[in-house]
């Protein structure tokens, strides 16, 4: 090592070939995360950038449901409405005097009390990438160009609000969702870079789950390992070796610093960084220990993908993690879950048998119900809002092959939580559910409603990658019903 440059590149890359554990390469970094989330916010403090609020949410657990959830066929249904519409399904009341939903939630019927339902979500376009962009970022676009510029709403809750407690500021179980074809990562930091992406425990893969041969009807029980895999040390490699080569890596950092900014190598940086505390920090570790759990808190969850991955959320949140996203929408075995089109290629059968499915509305009602009480009942639901979300519901007339299209004219969403409003129903939609016939919501206002949940002054700015002010919203006020 004698003839390495010490200040140089090629010295430091020199030095990164050789620092490795496991699937992660130490010196493949530029900034020290502490510089990006401590320095960076030190900075932009004095430029009235906002800061952790006072907001009565400390954490949130964003239920992304990428593909258009059926509305009809869940939370709005209209059983006077002709049958080529409102189909086969029955409804059903709930412990709400007065509301009613489909058949197909009845564990969440039981806790209606605990929901505040939004039937006027409601925005204009039908495009999955278009709207999975607008109500993961809270912002418009107007073409697909634009698809990568918007952080999502919890990449801006980490720029702003920082990491807590040992993990990062904003974690998907598991972030493989890629809608396509080809497969496009929606996951995005945007304007602030690739360093405020969201940490995947599902790593970072393009899957395209629109091709390959489906099962017809695969089997709803499933269990995935959700922990990270830096979490897996090859059995030579000890956190006391892992501390040394810390060490050795923060003597380069001086020259790293002299570096220009490459996002890429910002982005290995962070995720350096997080993977690190992950592996040093044991109440970290624990929380991904998900098998710990009693058999019969799993069994309440359902011994499903979407049981586990809310059950790993709350133990995420329990851990003291500040944004969660549940990620359920396009998977290796189920296909695009909610795309219910009933085209011959998904190999479906039609929605309204589709919805009885164990890993489809069955199975995300039993999660969903027990994620809620679960979090009531160990006195966490108090301060963590929990925000159902897909980006559209499906058009009300079911079409030929006994599916329903994409329909961002109108759509459901809840919310629970944080000193939400409860036990209650926002907005309605026309007799055929075919649009808002109340004021309507769109996913700008969703997001001003976490913000403001979280203290977040949804009317401020952030800084991005290159030091320039941006709009935290461009439109949008928080939900009044809400709050």
């Amino acid at each position: 090592m004698a003839n390495e440059r010490i200040g140089g590149l090629e010295g430091l890359m020199q030095r990164r070939d050789l620092l490795r554990v496991g699937s992660l390469s130490v010196a493949a970094t530029a900034l020290p995360a502490a510089m990006l989330a401590g320095g960076t916010q030190a900075r932009a403090a004095g430029k009235n950038e906002p800061r952790e609020g006072q907001g009565k949410a400390k954490s949130v657990i964003f239920l992304w449901m990428a593909g258009g959830v059926t509305h009809i066929d869940s939370f709005d249904p209209k059983p006077n409405a002709p049958v080529e519409i409102r189909g086969t399904l029955d409804d059903m009341p709930t412990n709400v005097p007065g509301t009613r939903f489909c058949e197909t939630l009845p564990h969440l019927a039981k806790i209606a009390d605990k929901l505040a339902v939004l039937r006027s979500y409601s925005h204009d376009s039908n495009d999955h990438l278009i709207s999975q962009v607008y109500t993961l970022s809270g912002k418009k676009i107007a073409n697909m160009t634009q698809l990568y510029n918007e952080p999502n709403i919890g990449s801006l809750i980490w720029r702003l609000q920082g990491p807590r407690n040992g993990l990062p500021g904003y974690i998907a179980v598991p972030g493989i969702t890629r809608p396509g074809p080809p497969p496009f990562n929606l996951f995005v930091g945007g304007w602030l870079g690739n360093a405020y992406r969201p940490y995947c425990l599902g790593g970072i893969q393009d899957v395209d789950f629109a091709v390959g041969e489906k099962q017809f009807d695969p089997p709803a029980q499933a269990t995935e390992d959700l922990k990270p895999q830096s979490l897996g040390l090859p059995g030579e490699v000890t956190l006391a070796r892992l501390s040394s080569r810390r060490q050795l890596r923060d003597a380069f950092d001086q020259a790293l610093r002299a570096l220009d900014k490459n996002d890429k190598i910002v982005a290995a940086e962070s995720h350096y960084e997080n993977a690190l505390r992950l592996l040093t920090t044991p109440d970290v570790r624990r929380a991904f220990e998900v098998d710990d759990e009693p058999a019969n808190v799993r069994e309440t969850y359902g011994r499903t993908k979407i049981g586990g991955r809310c059950l790993q959320a709350r133990r995420l949140v329990e851990a003291g993690a500040r944004f969660v996203m549940v990620d359920y929408g396009y998977d290796p075995e189920y296909g695009n879950i909610w795309d219910n089109h009933n085209a011959p290629v998904q190999n479906h059968p039609p929605i309204q048998q589709m919805v009885r499915r164990g890993y489809h509305l069955a199975g995300i009602d039993k999660a969903f119900a027990a994620l809620i009480n679960d979090l009531d009942e160990r006195g966490l639901l108090a301060t963590t809002l929990v925000c159902f979300i897909t980006e559209f519901g499906r058009t009300p007339q079911i079409n030929s092959n006994g599916g329903r299209d994409h329909w961002g004219a109108a759509g459901s969403l809840f919310f629970t939580g944080a000193g939400t409003k409860v036990g209650q129903v926002i907005g309605e939609t026309d007799r055929t559910a075919s649009k808002p016939v109340t004021h309507p919501y769109g996913p700008w206002d969703v997001a001003a409603t976490i913000y403001q949940l979280l203290g977040v002054n949804y009317k401020s700015f952030a800084y991005d990658i290159q030091d320039r002010p941006r709009p935290i919203l461009d439109e949008g006020e928080p939900i009044p019903e809400l709050l």
